[in-house]
């Protein structure tokens, strides 16, 4: 079931992100961040812009939210998302479900654009996001330092109309 997320839903959440800073370049956090900080951070964007979770049977298997771009008011209509799965509940067409409410809902707001920002590596995601309807837009050489290395980042972009 998809649900609208709660902050007690934080230690969940945490736990599938902590994952994807401790183990990959999906983030370019470098510190698993707290229940509280989890907590803190989907209040935040709780208040003001869509945020989902996918869970069965109490157990959350992935999350999906927007936020502003960026703060100028020219950019209102812009809106950045994310989305992640357990590890282990990918190919399960959990991510598919969750995009597309969060879509649905992004039209809702009036948003006018979606951004998603990939690490260039991401293959799955990259190839997610251009299934769902997303159009590379940029490419930064080396914008990301993480497991020693630097790391390309790519901007895929959703136009409604």
């Amino acid at each position: 079931m998809i649900r609208q997320v709660k902050a007690e839903d934080a230690a969940q959440i945490a736990s599938i992100y902590n994952y994807y800073i401790n183990e990959t370049t999906v983030t370019f956090e470098n510190e698993a961040l707290s229940y509280r900080e989890m907590k803190d951070r989907i209040n935040a964007i709780n208040t003001c812009c869509p945020y989902f979770v996918y869970e069965e049977n109490g157990t959350i298997l992935g999350y999906c939210y927007a936020h502003p771009w960026k703060e100028r008011a020219a950019y209102a209509k812009t809106y950045e998302i994310s989305i992640y799965l357990d590890k282990n509940a990918t190919g399960k067409n959990i991510g598919t479900k969750l995009i597309q409410k969060l879509i649905e809902e992004c039209k809702k707001i009036n948003c006018h654009a979606l951004i998603a920002c990939i690490t260039a590596e991401n293959e799955g995601s990259i190839r997610f996001h251009l299934r769902h309807g997303f159009k590379q837009v940029s490419s930064f050489k080396e914008v990301g330092y993480k497991f020693n290395r630097y790391l390309d980042v790519n901007d895929y972009e959703m136009i409604f109309h």
